[in-house]
């Protein structure tokens, strides 16, 4: 069914809901709405929170994936991904992890700094970075704000390698700066991209960019030697599960030099919000959607166990994993991501320190 035709559609976001936040006592609610002349408003702008944390770097040990070093100058996300783990960590901030979310985004200006004093620290051994690992980089506010433009130039400075994640052509505005450290292999592109289908898209990721337009990222990247993998996630299984091959083969024509994917997990208050959208927006497959999911996690909608939440089990993610195989074969054999070259790192940036 199309937005169009369901009068319950927010168009233009991905939750429909804003969720009750578990660690807030008390909630806004419209109670006697019969003795109301008017509906309850509230403000559907996106609204723009000004923090200033003293560290920047988050470092995690998670049996999964290993040492994880990552940066975030952004929490919350415009694009509205309906499935985004990172909804959860909305909470935190005393936010819903629904529309909230999508509109209230808290921003970390101060975030180049900050990673200019975590390279001066004594003793700061070189380790590849993941910007970002939970809410995109490259977010809309990103063109105005250019704070990931601001860090690439300090990872430049300090020639530390860096792992990009994201799902918006913003990317391409920063060719200089990448360009210059793929040549000294510090920098991987991972452009997310879970279906070819526009009106699935519209409706999985309302403010990203098409899938299309996606696929020109991959193909720029890879003519100016920036090395791109394919982030074929999430896979949902009764949604985009069946593209998966084409995905992998499209990005490999244009460049791609490998592939990766994770099946969808519903935790916390993405299963409520997630369950929601999907009836709203697939009244017709809704239970068969939610059912599958919960054949890849035991039973559930969530997963967090190590080693299964990402990967799910049982036949339907098998079937999946079979898929992602025969595709990664087929389409991207011989290919490698470059390693990192850890040896560049530049202490104080490469200024001189003077004598002793």
């Amino acid at each position: 069914m199309a937005h169009e035709e369901n009068p319950d559609f927010f168009k233009g976001r991905g939750a429909q809901v804003n969720t009750h936040n578990k660690f807030l006592k008390n909630k806004y609610v419209l109670d006697h709405v019969e003795g109301l002349d008017e509906q309850l408003l509230e403000d559907t702008r996106t609204q723009l929170f000004e923090e200033s944390p003293k560290k920047i770097v988050s470092e995690s040990n998670s049996p999964d994936l290993g040492r994880f070093v990552s940066i975030n100058p952004y929490q919350g996300c415009e694009h509205g991904c309906i499935y985004c783990y990172a909804r959860n960590t909305h909470e935190y901030y005393g936010f819903s992890a629904g529309l909230d979310f999508e509109r209230k985004i808290i921003v970390k200006r101060n975030a180049p700094e900050l990673l200019e004093k975590h390279f001066n620290k004594r003793g700061y051994e070189p380790v590849a970075m993941v910007l970002s690992g939970n809410t995109d980089c490259y977010q809309p506010i990103e063109r105005k704000l250019k704070i990931t433009r601001g860090l690439l130039q300090v990872f430049l400075q300090y020639r530390n390698p860096v792992s990009i994640i994201t799902k918006n052509n913003l990317v391409l505005r920063d060719l200089d700066i990448l360009t210059e450290m793929a040549a000294m292999k510090l920098v991987h592109v991972n452009v997310s991209l879970n279906s070819l289908n526009e009106a699935l898209r519209q409706k999985l990721e309302p403010r990203t960019v098409t899938g299309i337009g996606r696929l020109a990222v991959i193909e720029k990247l890879s003519e100016k030697g920036i090395p791109v993998r394919v982030m074929v996630a999430p896979i949902i299984p009764g949604l985009n599960s069946n593209e998966m091959p084409d995905i992998i083969k499209a990005a490999a024509d244009r460049g791609a030099l490998a592939a990766g994917f994770t099946i969808v997990r519903l935790n916390g208050s993405i299963a409520e919000i997630f369950t929601d959208w999907v009836h709203k927006a697939f009244p017709d497959r809704a239970e068969k959607v939610l059912n599958m999911v919960r054949a890849c996690h035991n039973g559930n909608l969530n997963e967090s166990d190590f080693g299964r939440r990402m990967s799910g089990d049982g036949h339907i993610a098998n079937s999946i994993h079979q898929l992602y195989r025969m595709a990664c074969v087929r389409f991207l054999s011989g290919r490698e991501m470059p390693q990192y070259d850890l040896s560049l790192f530049r202490p104080k940036g490469g200024k001189q320190m003077g004598l002793f």
